[in-house]
């Protein structure tokens, strides 16, 4: 770190030496104390261990939406929604550029009736969904198919739709669904195939599974369970579906071709490019502070440090998932969540940061009194909590036929509220401690990061609104693009504002040994002190008396009452010490 100018450091160590002699302090065991002090207050530290337990149990939430899914369906749960996948627009032009939903569905129990795959879009999936929670699953089954028996292809009791929407499961072992009747577009290795052709437009399909059956004599949809029961047969009925699904945007053949998009969903296509630049920005930028924290030990930087730190694996771990679930449709959920999870602490560990600096810490003072610390932290505390508490909400809760983001919930919009108070909150702390404030490179050094913070404060209320009029197929990128570019530029600008050849020369206990000496600097630590002392030492004196000359001669004497002085005696020793503790201080805030 570059130290400051030789006048300035060599006038605040000498008087530094001067008032710790006469006091009779130990000069070096008092320097490093405070600096062991300062590191004290690194309390954060402590809440970053507790988030990471905390990421830990985030580990067991379910992942994310996979294009490759596999699992069992029981009847006796009757419907089981699997997945949500856009499709690209399709081109006539080009077969293999069509969506394409294949797979095996098989079971190892006996069964008298088949249950049903449905494959929907959403103008027809919403009244279907709508209709499964009816208390009667014989009146469920019904009404969920009351609409689709008219437009939905059946060989035998409705030959005439062109709508591909259902098929018979399970199906027979090693052989094609029963009402497969294009042998031809089955992809191989699979048992059926849907082909989405009929899109102009990119859209959502929905895949469920649901225990109705279709009565072949009179077309009408029943319920599974309502199945007479054969009494020597009775636990060997259908039970449990095993599915092995894949959904991909283009023709599996070609998938080499377009390894980035193959797999995923449209609305997270080049989700894995976007990352992969924000990364490569990252590993440029995280080396950089780490040299710049280690030639500035200030509990500032490190705090800083930590919180990049965070950024980059999270994410280091997101992509790490988007590139094995471009490999293989699943990718690792877990890795995701622990990536989400570090995101949200570092987010909000920078918020900390610039609350912390907006009140002045190591900037104009050295220590928050422990009041400020109960504040801040019983505040802070509930806000990483809540925010850790909509993530799981997100993840858990949001019905995902409704095509609302996290920012659209109730727990949503009470954390861009709460973030929309902390900006209020920054600018008041920030406001009052540049009113106090009288170094012009310290008052610079707030106003470029108010500026710079107003901005990072308010971008995302901006955009999660804006965000209310795009379409679903595009929210999820726009929000993530624009939110990981804002974090980017934050930290990029914050890297500048804290760099060690600037930082020196307005952050405390940054430039030597001598600064920020916690016992000698109690007695003067605002800025608004000095500058009320130097009022008072240039005020005009007290008392004035006009006094005759002893020669007789007539002439103006004019005696001042001096403070800590009798008729130019010198100072006592109590009076020696205060005079020489104001002038250390005065000159220790030259050299932040």
């Amino acid at each position: 770190m570059q130290k400051a100018p030789p006048w300035q450091g060599q006038a605040a160590s000498e008087a530094a030496q001067s008032a710790a002699a006469v006091k009779g302090i130990d000069y070096e065991k008092v320097a490093k104390k405070t600096l062991i002090r300062g590191e004290d207050m690194f309390a954060p530290r402590r809440i970053c261990l507790l988030g990471a337990l905390l990421g830990l149990l985030l580990l067991l939430l379910p992942g994310s939406e996979a294009t490759h899914i596999s699992g069992q369906f029981q009847t006796a749960d009757f419907f089981q929604f699997l997945v949500k996948f856009g499709f690209n627009k399709a081109d006539p032009q080009r077969r293999n550029a069509y969506g394409y939903i294949y797979g095996n569905v098989t079971s190892p129990d006996k069964y008298a009736a088949p249950l049903t795959l449905v494959v929907l879009d959403r103008s027809t999936f919403v009244e279907f969904y709508g209709n499964r929670s009816n208390r009667s699953r014989e009146v469920a089954c019904s009404g969920m198919f009351s609409r689709l028996q008219r437009i939905a292809y059946d060989s035998r009791c409705n030959p005439r739709a062109k709508r591909d929407f259902l098929r018979h499961v399970p199906c027979p072992r090693g052989e094609l669904c029963g009402d497969e009747d294009a042998p031809s577009n089955v992809v191989p290795g699979s048992q059926f195939t849907y082909v989405i052709n009929l899109e102009a437009e990119p859209r959502f399909w929905y895949l469920s599974l649901v225990a109705c059956y279709q009565n072949q004599t009179t077309c009408q949809w029943h319920a599974h369970e309502s199945l007479p029961r054969l009494s020597n047969q009775s636990s060997k009925l259908l039970n449990t579906l095993d599915y092995d699904i894949h959904l991909v945007n283009i023709h599996p053949n070609h998938s080499a071709a377009h390894p980035l998009t193959y797999q995923y969903s449209y609305d997270q296509q080049n989700l894995l490019e976007m990352y992969l630049i924000f990364l490569l920005v990252y590993i440029v930028l995280l080396p950089m502070q780490i040299y710049a924290v280690r030639r500035q030990k200030h509990p500032v930087t490190k705090l800083f440090t930590l919180s990049l730190l965070s950024e980059f694996v999270s994410l280091a771990l997101i992509t790490a998932h988007l590139i094995h679930y471009a490999a293989n449709g699943v990718g690792e959920p877990r890795l995701q969540a622990a990536g989400d999870v570090l995101d949200i602490l570092s987010r909000t560990s920078f918020m900390l940061i610039l609350l912390l600096l907006a009140k002045g810490w190591a900037v104009t003072r050295q220590q928050i009194s422990r009041t400020g610390w109960i504040i801040l932290m019983s505040i802070w505390v509930p806000y990483c909590a809540f925010h850790v508490f909509l993530y799981i909400w997100d993840r858990t809760e949001v019905d995902v036929v409704s095509d609302i983001d996290e920012y659209q919930t109730w727990p949503g919009w009470i954390v861009l509220i709460l973030r929309t108070s902390f900006m209020m909150w920054f600018l008041y702390e920030l406001r009052n401690t540049m009113k106090y404030e009288h170094s012009t490179k310290k008052l610079d050094f707030l106003l470029h990061l108010g500026a710079s913070s107003l901005v990072w404060f308010i971008y995302l209320p901006i955009v999660a609104i804006v965000a209310l009029q795009v379409s679903p197929m595009w929210r999820y990128k726009l929000l993530q693009g624009i939110t990981n570019s804002a974090d980017c530029m934050a930290y990029c600008v914050m890297t500048g504002l804290l760099w060690p050849h600037r930082a020196g020369q307005y952050l405390l206990l940054a430039g030597t040994k001598y600064a920020g000496m916690d016992e000698l600097d109690e007695f003067n630590e605002a800025p608004h002190i000095v500058r009320e002392r130097e009022r008072r030492r240039n005020s005009p004196p007290d008392d004035i008396s006009i006094g005759t000359g002893s020669g007789g001669g007539r002439g103006m004497v004019l005696s001042t009452s001096i403070p800590n002085s009798l008729n130019g005696d010198l100072l006592e020793a109590e009076d020696l010490d205060a005079e020489l503790l104001t002038d250390l201080n005065k000159n220790s805030h030259i050299v932040a």
